[in-house]
């Protein structure tokens, strides 16, 4: 009779196992390089990576986009299309009818009208949130076919597409002020500059040991003015102790010098009893004497509490806090702007950063035990830190860099150190999972010096492309602003893009489309191809793309005439990026932003590394949507472009 029993149990064991559908699981590790990888991995330091790898994974360069921008890229990755066919260039577009830059992802629009009563306005409707991502993103292919997905924090997915998936927002979610983030910095310093770029700086004067200021929170769009909320803040200093203690809204806590709080809930009025806007931030007491100085990071959405959509289903970014405790939602968390404006030291942004990397660590624990419990599904989960740690580190380790002399050597090992935290994170997927998942691990993009910057509007400038109305001065142009439009003929804006003032498209539009256009861009190419840098005696642009050539052309016409591509040491600059016109070309780099990888596709590429070795050659972002869906025996729709890596050639 046991015998027959045990015949039984593994006949069901058998047929319940056959029901079970694959199992797909990706990391998605912003900015790991493909080289740097390789090196620590020869120094002996990645041990599950050479684990994976001596299993039978495949380690190979994965083809990014052009730009390597990571909403760029990953937009590649999600819709399995080039950024022709997904619409988005670059982080800064520009309104054509308008010539002002707009961030490029998505935005958030208040209600145009509303009802005056007194003082108080009420909104007619409701105002809108949009992701301005083209295409079907693969996750809501799989929740059609109701497979099980979690899609943690891919970038450029704010808000999220509508799906029934687990999603969470990543880069490109706002801060509770509408912004990519905007700390506070609270000092009595007399000598602290108070127009920070990046951060709103609160001057104060301590009376008897006592600080009365405030946090600004959104502005109060009931309110007639929409004049910025605020809700009190009481500092009492103990000066003799390095430490303060602070009230704000309710909650009372002490900080020593040094010392990060633990999250503090905020609850800013908008209209008594009716309405108010939840937000949750964390203090950093830098200092007590002799001067006050205190951080607190960008107020960040509620998980629990989203004024704006955050996640699919809507529960889902509650759930989480609730499971695993409050967390970042703004969507790069790491505030390199306080760090380059010198309110964070190294030391000071790396405990940041170390905090953020263990959030996530904690949040990606909870999510694989829930992915390992399955029967069939996916999980994405992204983590954010090698490609931050790159941008502000490198100049730790680069004694090439401009800045390295200047740069904290406790940190020359931090990028270091970081791969080998994530070797720990694939050393946990690998422990938790079954052979039936399919794991991949994917880079958006790798990593290169930055040591020169390129102005590309001044450029123009000086070559008569781009020309300034009567008496504006190069230095006083910002966001466009004193551009003479009826003789300019080409103008940048965005990290790497370049635009012709073309006629129809632009709202004050000179060159013709056709013959003209074709004319002047391939001029363009060739002059910038060209393009010496004085002070190192080498062209710093590997190629000037145009987007005629490189993009698919359905959204082709949204984004720029021509892509330049920098060779590593080359990058364009933020002036110009936000449509300024500098008075130089080229100019040493002297920000702590010191690695960078908006550069020449081929030079920057990223990783791809898979249990299961693909079929077709030559991977690229483009091709992972369509190989993820065929995983599960799904079509790629028509949208994608991308191939299906496990597919024979000449199959789709």
């Amino acid at each position: 009779m046991r015998t027959v029993r045990l015949a039984v149990l593994i006949l069901l064991l058998a047929a319940t196992s056959s029901l079970a559908g694959p199992k797909v699981l990706v990391l998605g590790f912003d900015g790991m390089d493909p080289d740097m990888l390789q090196q620590y991995r020869n120094e002996g330091i990645m041990p599950n990576f050479d684990r994976f790898i001596a299993a039978g994974a495949q380690f190979q360069p994965l083809g990014t986009s052009i730009p390597p921008q990571s909403p760029v890229a990953w937009s590649c990755f999600a819709a399995g299309v080039d950024p022709g066919g997904h619409g988005l260039f670059d982080f800064i577009h520009r309104n054509p009818e308008t010539m002002l830059p707009l961030l490029s992802s998505g935005s958030a629009q208040a209600p145009d009208s509303d009802w005056q009563i007194g003082d108080w306005k009420i909104p007619r409707g409701g105002g809108s949130v949009e992701n301005f991502r083209q295409g079907k993103a693969f996750w809501q292919v799989l929740d059609e076919a109701g497979i099980d997905a979690t899609v943690f924090k891919v970038p450029a997915n704010f808000p999220p597409v509508a799906c029934a998936s687990r999603t969470l927002s990543g880069m490109g979610t706002p801060d509770i002020l509408g912004t990519y983030g905007i700390f506070t910095y609270i000092t009595d310093d007399p000598g602290v500059d108070t127009m920070m770029d990046g951060g709103h700086v609160i001057p104060v004067r301590a009376v008897a040991g006592r600080i009365e200021t405030y946090l600004g929170g959104p502005l109060n769009s009931y309110r007639v003015g929409d004049p910025q909320s605020e809700l009190p803040l009481s500092i009492t200093l103990d000066r003799q102790n390095r430490a303060a203690h602070f009230e704000v809204d309710g909650d009372e806590f002490v900080l020593q010098e040094g010392e990060w709080s633990d999250w503090v809930e905020l609850s800013f009025p908008m209209v008594p009893v009716l309405k108010s806007v939840a937000g949750i931030c964390r203090f950093y007491l830098t200092e007590t004497a002799p001067h006050f100085r205190l951080y607190v990071t960008p107020i960040q959405l509620h998980p629990m509490q989203p004024e704006m959509p955050i996640s699919t289903p809507p529960g889902y970014s509650k759930d989480l806090a609730e499971d695993v405790g409050l967390y970042y939602t703004q969507g790069l968390p790491e505030d390199s702007k306080a760090l380059e404006r010198g309110v964070l030291t190294d030391a000071q942004y790396a405990s940041q950063s170390d905090q953020i990397l263990h959030e996530r660590e904690d949040q990606y624990s909870h999510e694989l035990q829930r992915f390992v419990a399955l029967d069939e599904g996916f999980l994405f989960f992204y983590f954010n830190s090698p490609d931050q740690s790159c941008h502000v580190f490198w100049r730790t380790f680069d004694e090439d860099s401009p800045t390295h002399a200047e740069a904290d050597p406790h940190f020359r090992g931090r990028v270091r150190d970081l791969y080998v935290e994530l070797d720990g994170v694939l050393g946990e997927t690998l422990d938790a999972v079954g052979e039936d998942t399919h794991v991949m691990i994917v880079s958006d993009h790798g990593f290169k010096p930055f040591h020169r910057m390129f102005h590309l509007n001044a450029w123009l400038h000086r070559e008569g492309y781009l020309v300034l109305r009567p008496g504006v001065d190069p230095t006083d142009v910002e966001f466009l602003v004193g551009i003479d439009w009826s003789r300019t003929r080409a103008y940048g804006i965005g990290i790497n893009g370049l635009y012709l003032n073309l006629r129809g498209r632009e709202h004050r539009g000179i060159v013709n489309q056709g013959r003209e256009a074709d004319e002047l861009l391939a001029e363009l190419v060739a002059g910038l191809e060209a393009e010496v840098d004085p002070e190192v005696g080498a062209t710093g642009i590997k190629y000037a793309y145009r987007s005629d050539v490189v993009y698919s052309e359905t959204h082709r016409d949204r984004g720029p005439d021509i892509i330049v591509g920098y060779r590593p040491g080359w990058r364009g600059s933020n002036e110009c990026a936000l449509g300024e016109v500098p008075d130089v070309v080229f100019e040493d780099n002297d920000m702590k932003w010191s690695g960078d990888h908006c550069m020449a596709a081929d030079e920057v590429p990223g990783i791809v590394l898979t249990n299961r070795p693909f079929v077709l050659p030559e991977p690229s972002l483009v091709d992972m949507g369509p190989t993820i869906l065929g995983l599960f025996g799904l079509e790629a729709p028509a949208t994608m472009t991308g191939r299906d890596l496990y597919a024979k050639e000449g199959e789709r």
